[in-house]
């Protein structure tokens, strides 16, 4: 695969103060590491795509059974910098106003007056954990997409602009399905990645259990605010992106859609929808995001490749014919990837 710059790249060079910030991320990015290893054990490609994901401004779903440590690792995210945090714990008798907050009438400072004052819901933090976000309906569900996209909160005649860095960050279940609500198609897309997490090695496992059943438990210090934070998405935008990068992406998309001419035959037999532009814009600031944590200077096709997968596997809806023949869209994905040329 070829990586030589293109003209683009040789027009906007990195300047020396984003070169040095870029260096400073590298070194955050490996103390994360190390201080995350004190409460999870392996799951390093999650790592990496949940810190990706935070990086490039985006939100992010974990997709893996019960007990693989989804909701320990966001904790511990959150832990580790010096931002507000609050938890929702999706039910089926969840309401929007146990997200976004609710108008309670409350005594005024006038004696016998009283006035609605709205009271402000978990949505209202830096950090958001939804957890097992597919058991509250649709309704409850849709509560997050304004806060999501446009990071305001509207109740009643008040606007609420929430305070940056906002990241969603959600678990979801795969297996079980009573009592459970799909994510429309809609609020799928809002997230960047969609993070598979799957079961640790055996050596991770067997570490597992030496260090988790005793009485000491690890405490994190905390690396890093949310004006740092801020900084860097700042810098992730400004990375250079070569020419072929970005085509690379549009591709890789285009590929993916069943109704568009570039499709391969095998597409359009197996995949109803495709991902959108947004796909493409999530593709390259993933690759972004990536690249800086890495330390590179410029983004690379092996960071595109790298967030491919979790970008696009949720934005792209199969058909019968691939469920009869087993066929998901992470396969999908797979074959679209290697069969693409770069």
């Amino acid at each position: 695969m070829s990586t030589a710059p293109s003209s683009s790249l040789a027009q906007n060079p990195p300047n020396e103060a984003d070169v040095i910030a870029i260096d400073q991320l590298r070194e955050l990015y490996g103390k994360i590491r190390v201080e995350l290893a004190k409460v999870i054990i392996g799951q390093d490609k999650v790592i990496e795509q949940l810190l990706t994901c935070v990086f490039a401004r985006g939100h992010a779903l974990l997709m893996g059974v019960p007990g693989l440590a989804k909701t320990l690792l966001i904790h511990s995210v959150a832990d580790l910098m010096s931002l507000s945090f609050s938890r929702i714990q999706f039910t089926p008798d969840l309401m929007p106003s146990d997200i976004t907050g609710t108008e309670i009438l409350q005594e005024t400072e006038t004696a016998g007056r009283r006035a609605f004052e709205f009271v402000k819901g978990p949505i209202f933090a830096n950090i958001v954990l939804a957890d097992e976000i597919n058991r509250t309906p649709p309704k409850t569900q849709a509560a997050l997409l304004q806060a999501m996209q446009e990071q305001v909160v509207n109740s009643g005649k008040h606007r609420f602009v929430l305070e940056k860095p906002f990241f969603v960050l959600a678990t979801q279940n795969p297996i079980e399905q009573e009592g459970t609500y799909p994510l429309p198609e809609a609020q799928l897309d809002r997230f960047m990645f969609l993070i598979n997490v799957g079961y640790p090695s055996a050596a991770e496992e067997l570490q597992i259990a030496k260090t988790t059943t005793g009485g000491a438990a690890a405490t994190l210090s905390k690396i890093i605010g949310g004006e740092d934070i801020l900084k860097f998405q700042d810098i992730v935008r400004r990375v250079p992106v070569p020419d072929h990068v970005y085509e690379y992406a549009v591709k890789l998309v285009r590929k993916c859609r069943p109704g568009g001419a570039e499709a391969p035959d095998w597409v359009k037999k197996y995949v109803m929808w495709g991902p959108g532009p947004r796909a493409v814009q999530y593709l390259v600031l993933g690759a972004k995001a990536r690249a800086v944590l890495y330390g590179s200077y410029l983004t690379r096709l092996e960071d595109m490749l790298a967030v491919a997968e979790p970008v696009l596997q949720h934005r792209i809806l199969v058909n019968f014919h691939a469920e009869s023949e087993g066929i998901d869209s992470t396969e999908i994905v797979r074959r679209v990837i290697k069969e693409t040329e770069s």
